[in-house]
């Protein structure tokens, strides 16, 4: 904790001489006048925290019945910062699994999907990092990750294209061999709050 204080007086020190080079006035404008430390406590305890914290506690339960079918988990809100402009990446996420000896609680998916968002980096390597952590701790049959989302930098900036959005998907385990298994679960997908 020591050393992330440090880091967030260094940064905001930074973002300070960031903030000279655009000619944004810090001195006389109210407004500004905190900006530096204000973002940099952000960055650190906010936009990025994944980058410092610790993963989420994440405790799984023996499939006693022995489930053995497709259950999918979402919409989860996907809130992350594009690594290419430092720009919003704002949409959902959806979790399929075919289990195996362990499930997880619902919250817990949100658990993960946020702490590993909350850094910066481009939508592909997003899916697939919530791809591994899930993978680690439930050891599933087959596990697919889907997100859809929309970028900051295509809506705000460049093409400023408001109806533009990406998806992304990763699957893994019998839902890439079993081509049954991966057609059900994008067939699932499609009845999703918010897929469509």
């Amino acid at each position: 904790e020591s050393e992330k204080e440090k880091l967030i007086v260094d940064a905001a020190v930074h973002f300070q001489k960031f903030l000279d080079c655009l000619l944004i006035d810090t001195k006389n404008d109210p407004n500004t006048n905190e900006t530096a430390m204000r973002v940099s406590k952000m960055y650190f305890n906010e936009l990025f925290k994944g980058r410092y914290l610790p993963k989420p506690d994440i405790k799984t339960f023996p499939n006693t019945k022995k489930y053995d079918q497709i259950y999918l988990v979402g919409p989860i809100e996907i809130k992350s910062t594009c690594a290419h402009h430092f720009q919003p990446i704002v949409g959902n996420c959806w979790v399929g699994v075919f289990p195996g000896d362990e499930v997880l609680g619902l919250s817990k998916f949100n658990r993960i999907v946020e702490w590993v968002a909350s850094r910066p980096q481009i939508q592909e390597d997003l899916t697939e990092q919530i791809g591994d952590e899930l993978d680690t701790i439930l050891k599933a049959q087959g596990l697919a990750v889907v997100i859809k989302a929309s970028h900051f930098c295509v809506t705000q900036r460049g093409v400023k294209a408001p109806c533009s959005d990406m998806t992304t998907s990763v699957v893994r385990g019998l839902f890439r061999t079993e081509q049954n298994l991966k057609s059900e679960f994008f067939e699932l997908l499609k009845g999703m709050k918010g897929y469509l």
